[in-house]
């Protein structure tokens, strides 16, 4: 998973109604808009101010980073950039949308002189996982093997949650061993220098069983064995797990709640009705991104939001 999504993403922009997957940001400006505003809330009442550089993890387009900065500047600030970024495509077309940006291959080597507000939009979903499956012979880890899945040999029962360990037979247990080990750096680094993790993506509170590896193509599901490297792996992010490792580096963890609960909490309805009576003529269309962005049956509930703070900090909006 993890060589095949380095390849797909190293040579195709892959966002868009010509790629093969949309994110939020692409949805609307409103959704970028509300996490500038987070972002500068958060800033000034933490006192940071413009000491605080944004950092965005894998940040697509630059789309969500050209419209957080735009909304923080009416707001008064005007932090550092830092991405963190790989793809040489994806690079390009940043820079043209946030020349200022800096650039980083690594977390670590993201500054260690200020606090650190970082944004995590869709950016755990496509790390590798582990998957192990329940046997009558104990739980054995899922591989592949010749384009197909095959168990390996050696007993795993130590990798699965005590909570899992009497599944059912035949029950699959994800495990996420990139993302944990993130975010415990980041987190180190949040409790060293101050600062938050805001993490939006699709996923669910575990310890819970299911095989959630997909891919996308076009815009449709396909076999995520077929053609590595050409289309994009994902699989669902455990958030209560990110919570969990963000405590034991001495972060505060909000409560998780739906994209559609957190952008509602930030005054998407009112941004909404603001942008129609200025745009009359994109009346319907604000009211199809805002619906898309927060209904239940879209997106508002299947993705999740989490913060992970600072313990000096204040308690971010949006999670009440």
């Amino acid at each position: 998973m993890a060589s095949a999504n380095a390849a797909y993403y190293a040579t195709r922009d892959p966002l868009g109604a010509e790629g093969d997957f949309i994110t939020a940001p692409e949805i609307s400006q409103m959704f970028g808009e509300l996490i500038g505003l987070w972002f500068a809330d958060l800033a000034l009442r933490a006192g940071a101010g413009n000491a605080v550089a944004y950092v965005e993890l894998g940040p697509g387009r630059g789309t969500l980073a050209t419209d957080a900065l735009r909304a923080m500047g009416q707001a008064g600030l005007s932090p550092p950039v830092h991405f963190v970024e790989t793809s040489p495509v994806l690079r390009a077309r940043q820079g043209r949308a946030v020349p200022q940006a800096s650039w980083h291959e690594s977390i670590d080597d993201l500054p260690d002189n200020r606090p650190l507000i970082i944004i995590a939009n869709e950016f755990f979903d496509a790390l590798p996982i582990r998957q192990y499956e329940r046997t009558g012979r104990g739980w054995h880890e899922r591989m592949v093997a010749n384009g197909h899945f095959a168990l390996g040999e050696g007993d795993c029962a130590d990798a699965i949650p005590a909570q899992l360990a009497d599944a059912p037979l035949g029950s699959i247990v994800e495990r996420n061993p990139a993302s944990e080990a993130i975010v415990a750096r980041l987190g180190t680094r949040i409790a060293k220098q101050g600062g938050a993790l805001l993490a939006i993506d699709y996923g669910y509170e575990g310890p819970a069983t299911g095989d959630t590896l997909q891919a996308m193509q076009a815009h449709a599901f396909v076999d995520p064995l077929a053609e590595p490297g050409s289309r994009d792996l994902t699989a669902h992010v455990d958030f209560a797990m990110l919570a969990a490792v963000g405590r034991v580096v001495g972060l505060r963890a909000s409560p998780c709640v739906g994209q559609g609960a957190f952008l509602t909490a930030l005054g998407i309805e009112a941004r909404a009705a603001s942008l129609a009576r200025t745009n009359p003529e994109r009346a319907d269309e604000l009211q199809a991104a805002k619906t898309r962005l927060v209904a239940p049956a879209q997106m508002g509930r299947l993705f999740r939001a989490l913060a992970l703070r600072h313990p000096a900090w204040p308690e971010p909006a949006g999670f009440a």
